[in-house]
């Protein structure tokens, strides 16, 4: 039966992180499947530790391009099997992941891509899971066609690649790669989640940072502008002329709350209790709602958690947003 997987890593100075992610793949509980890395020039030993690996599994190219949306589309490219399974080379995949994976695919080979349950890693030093939009291939297409954005942990996503290319692929345009790729794939074939927990996602804590979480919201409003153009047929304008209108829908203290919601996590993993302590304090503080809202999605979830803001705040300024 010819292999169905192959695991995609994106490598750049991905040390020390990437000798676990790699040995959470050699590992696994199910062994036919491929390894494409592609990497770009790294100083830090990546490329040859990735080298010394002898598995004829692993296949190691070099980027052809900069950035990390152009290694995704170039292994969308690349692959020799139908799916492409996300991972980056700070994460792990959990012993089973693979295996669970193929069975699903099996159950449901008519869908488009698969999402499973992430967790912060380490599990023993973080606390709770990443926002995911939970449902059926139907519920999440009824998301996205109502204008908010679908939210996936993107190193738990497996893609059919014939399908992902066939509606463009990555956006490199964009700051907020995947997020608007979600919202174009579930209107346009069948997304399948996995209610499991496959994969640890691990938080880096080189990019806290206030101003990057600010480019990172202002992105995924973009995304939702986008797809809002997408649902309406009216033609976008580009991000430098609606980023002062995308910056009027930011919510300041709810992005404050979020940093040191994240903030709480990196500092776990760090082992510095105090200090998770006081981020934890600090994002209450900053917003009661956001900090509840999100605690309470920890336990239930009454309705599909979504990102963006509620579709009728552009539609309200339509003229200005699509003049």
């Amino acid at each position: 039966m010819p292999r169905l997987l192959t695991v995609g890593l994106p490598v750049y100075n991905s040390m020390p992180y990437l000798k676990e992610a790699m040995e959470s793949l050699l590992s696994q509980t199910m062994q036919d499947f491929d390894i494409l890395a592609v990497v770009q020039d790294c100083d830090d030993g990546s490329v040859e530790f990735m080298e010394s690996i002898r598995d004829t599994r692993l296949r190691i190219i070099r980027k052809k391009e900069r950035g990390l949306v152009a290694a995704l589309n170039q292994m969308l490219r690349e692959v020799t099997t139908p799916w492409l399974v996300r991972q980056d080379t700070d994460d792990v995949s959990y012993p089973n992941r693979l295996e669970r994976i193929q069975e699903w695919i099996t159950r449901a080979p008519d869908a488009g891509m698969f999402y499973s349950l992430a967790e912060y890693y380490p599990k023993d030093q973080c606390v709770g899971q990443f926002r995911c939009t939970r449902g059926t291939p139907e519920e999440l297409r009824r998301v996205a066609e109502s204008g908010y954005l679908l939210s996936f942990c993107h190193p738990s996503v497996v893609l059919n690649a014939a399908e992902a290319l066939a509606i463009g692929g990555y956006n490199p345009a964009l700051y907020i790669e995947d997020v608007e790729m979600w919202g174009r794939m579930a209107l346009n074939y069948k997304i399948q989640f996995i209610p499991e927990v496959l994969i640890g996602y691990r938080q880096n804590a080189g990019s806290l940072t206030a101003q990057s979480l600010l480019r990172s919201h202002l992105g995924g409003l973009y995304d939702q502008y986008l797809l809002l153009s997408q649902l309406h047929g009216w033609e976008p304008q580009p991000l430098e002329q609606v980023s002062d209108l995308l910056s009027s829908l930011v919510s300041t203290r709810e992005l404050r709350a979020k940093e040191k919601l994240r903030e709480l996590n990196m500092r776990l993993a760090q082992k510095k209790l105090l200090a998770a302590v006081t981020a934890a304090l600090q994002s209450f503080l900053t917003s009661p709602s956001y900090f509840l809202k999100r605690l309470a999605e920890e336990f239930r979830q009454a309705k599909p958690i979504t990102n963006g803001v509620n579709p009728q705040m552009y539609l309200q300024r339509k003229a200005e947003f699509w003049p």
